[in-house]
């Protein structure tokens, strides 16, 4: 099948998640401050009141790159032609990776920090259960593609993502209610900021290795040019020109033939599916 004549992409059988932002609709000068943009002439934009509002939405954002990703493997891998497989096998395994480095992210670096920050322990606890219920079946998801590589059988991989998609999108749907739920822990005598202790753990994570082997992943199934409206287009994620070329574009140069299975353009755009 030709590359421009896949099916469109869909949000099947995983649907995407709402950002509390959008679903609030909530406007101050917070936002601007963060992605130093001008209102005056992107008034299409509601900006939320609420730091934590704000890096809740971004969470959601994020958790809708991994479901894409999710779908766009689900979708595919009953029609890849035996030549393309190990190509495909490859996205496959740099979804994994990406997801895993996003929920250790979690629980080394931004958990842990916003503990300490609000002086308490515990506070997403919640969260951390939920990765356990769904990491067995996305090492058994990983583990298979790596015995099999090109010779999977497309059943056989999607009943693996069957076995552990309901716990996995559970999870990635009720996070960001629960960053949002921080706020009343933030006091005037010990006030947590929320929106520097996730970038700063978030760059602590960063490896070379995660950044060609897996984030075009992330960057590739992200729809920000259509999402609720297009109101996170250059906003999250916050890089345009140059920087957008280069994560989008340059990075993905490197293990080319992987990154033409994801749901999205270099624009930020849904399209059509590789097959």
């Amino acid at each position: 099948m030709p590359l421009d004549q896949g099916p469109m992409y869909t949000d099947t059988p995983l649907a995407v998640i709402p950002t509390p932002m959008y679903e609030t609709g909530e406007v101050s000068k917070i936002l601007a401050a963060h992605v130093k943009i001008d209102l005056m002439t992107r008034t299409d934009i509601p900006i939320q009141k609420d730091a934590f509002t704000l890096e809740a939405s971004k969470m959601a954002l994020s958790h809708n790159a991994f479901i894409r990703g999710f779908n766009s493997i689900y979708q595919q891998a009953p029609r890849v032609p035996a030549p393309d497989k190990a190509d495909f096998v490859g996205y496959c395994i740099a979804w994994h990776d990406c997801v895993d480095a996003h929920h250790r992210y979690e629980e080394t670096a931004f958990i842990p920090n916003v503990n300490k920050a609000a002086g308490q322990t515990g506070l997403m606890d919640a969260a951390i259960e939920e990765h356990a219920l769904f990491h067995d079946g996305m090492e058994r998801f990983k583990a298979y593609l790596v015995k099999e590589g090109a010779d999977f059988a497309p059943a056989s991989l999607l009943a693996i993502m069957a076995s552990f998609m309901a716990e996995l999108h559970a999870h990635l749907a009720a996070e960001p209610a629960s960053i949002v739920a921080l706020a009343r822990h933030s006091t005037p005598e010990r006030p947590v900021d929320i929106l520097a202790i996730a970038d700063a753990a978030a760059r602590s994570q960063i490896r070379l290795g995660l950044v060609f082997n897996a984030l075009p992943v992330f960057y590739l199934n992200m729809n920000h040019a259509e999402f609720e409206g297009g109101m996170w287009d250059g906003v999250f994620p916050s890089f345009r020109g140059t920087g957008r070329a280069l994560l989008t574009r340059g990075i993905p140069l490197w293990h080319a033939r992987r990154w033409r299975f994801a749901s999205c353009s270099p624009e930020g755009r849904v399209k059509r599916l590789a097959f």
